[in-house]
């Protein structure tokens, strides 16, 4: 492997770590983020999911310190939130709480921004909510990456985020109902967007290796992004746990699911467990392997600019 390791652009936590627990020490954040490098993955960003905004600050300012404390900037460049203005309903939510979701405005925003100072790489936010375009345009502005998730939009709603700024799509194929209408629905839609690059969960249980294979025709590996979607159990062995507030329950297969909700509540694999997967599917190449799963990711975050 011609590359340092993989770049994980959404982590939630790891080895019983979770980045959005109001417990969330150093310690354990250090802890965590050392045995994950060790795991294969070069680079990542800690990825805070909705939470009360004063959640937020605490552990913005509580990761950002600690990165900076003990030399961690070229694994950690900064931080993912994926909330909190993501759309409310069963189904977009997901794992979420949707009593901590917001509807879109500046005025949050321009808060959280300032939380992270320039770490801000990511937030994920629902395309098709009220005033949302708004909300995008400020983080372009700003220089943060726009992804889009947790929605229900109609097609002219990803259309007006595409042209607000928006470049990619977190998670795509998850964060959505279980049932959609069969044509006309937010993943067909997105994935017919040019100019939004999809991320792919590949721990094989997220997504079908069909629907891999298709998204993979359509966009090319030069447009994937591989990301785990790492909860807190992984790392951790199978059973019962509470998980980014669900109750969730871990097989032995390493599914990671809520029985109650009816859906997965992050993954239990890293980076290099999804890129063998991956791998075994035989759909790509080795440089093309590396191009999804390292180069792709990273040039991602380190050119943002203002489009």
């Amino acid at each position: 492997m011609s590359i340092p390791g993989y770049v994980d652009l959404q982590v939630n936590g790891y080895i019983g770590v979770d980045y959005s627990s109001e417990e969330l020490t150093a310690d354990d954040f250090v802890l965590s983020a050392e045995k994950l490098i060790e795991s294969g993955t070069y680079m990542f960003l800690p990825t805070i999911i909705t939470s009360p905004m004063e959640r937020y600050q605490r552990n913005i300012e509580l990761i950002l310190t600690v990165v900076e404390k003990e030399g961690l900037q070229e694994h950690i460049p900064g931080i993912h939130l994926e909330g909190p203005f993501l759309c409310p309903q069963p189904g977009a939510i997901g794992a979420h709480n949707p009593e901590w979701a917001k509807e879109p405005n500046i005025k949050d925003a321009e808060t959280l921004v300032n939380y992270c100072g320039d770490k801000l790489k990511i937030m994920t936010v629902a395309a098709g909510e009220p005033n949302i375009e708004p909300l995008i345009q400020y983080l372009v502005e700003n220089f943060i990456r726009v992804s889009l998730g947790h929605q229900l939009a109609a097609d002219i709603g990803l259309q007006d985020a595409q042209a607000a700024g928006a470049r990619a799509l977190t998670h795509l194929g998850n964060g959505i109902p279980n049932i959609l209408p069969r044509h006309d629905n937010p993943l067909w839609n997105s994935l017919a967007k040019d100019k939004l690059i999809p991320m792919l969960i590949t721990d094989g249980h997220h997504l079908p290796a069909n629907f891999i294979k298709c998204v993979l025709k359509m966009k090319g590996a030069e447009n994937i992004i591989v990301v785990s979607d790492m909860s807190p159990p992984a790392g951790l062995p199978p059973g019962k746990y509470h998980v980014l507030g669900n109750n969730a329950v871990l097989e032995a297969n390493g599914k990671l699911h809520s029985p109650e909700k009816q859906c997965l509540v992050g993954s239990a694999s890293n980076m290099t467990m999804c890129m063998d997967y991956l791998e075994s599917l035989n759909l790509l190449s080795n440089e093309e392997l590396e191009l999804v799963g390292y180069h792709n990711p990273k040039n991602f975050i380190m050119n943002g600019t203002k489009s």
